[in-house]
């Protein structure tokens, strides 16, 4: 994340509130919009999880590798309702963003023993 520690705090805290906004939603509605609010709940914290500014919490070296492995169950999960129809493909995109975003951890994380946000520079 480029920019100062607040804009980091800001962009963790919208993306948990989102997260627990849909969260929320998971208690009422049809089968398949609980199981939409699961999946969008997911991608909110998990959204909110990367954006923690890395001057407080420096993840393990080994994150990257868990938020690509979550990511992409998450992906293979919502890649039979997009192929049914193109309504939920956003989920498919998001979930697949979401492992790019992890895998481009990686190097920063091997390099400097820090998270994802090391590589940027101060």
């Amino acid at each position: 994340m480029h920019g100062g520690a607040s804009t980091g705090w800001l962009l963790m805290a919208l993306c948990a509130v989102s997260g627990a906004y849909c969260l929320l939603r998971t208690r009422t509605g049809t089968p398949q919009e609980r199981r939409t609010a699961r999946s969008e709940a997911l991608m909110g914290f998990g959204m909110a999880a990367m954006a923690v500014p890395a001057a407080v919490l420096s993840p393990p070296a080994w994150s990257w590798a868990v938020y690509a492995v979550l990511f992409g169950a998450a992906a293979l999960r919502a890649l039979r309702p997009a192929l049914r129809g193109g309504h939920h493909l956003h989920h498919l995109v998001g979930s697949l963003a979401m492992v790019y975003m992890a895998v481009a951890m990686a190097p920063a994380v091997a390099r400097s023993g820090g998270g994802g946000h090391a590589g940027h520079g101060a």
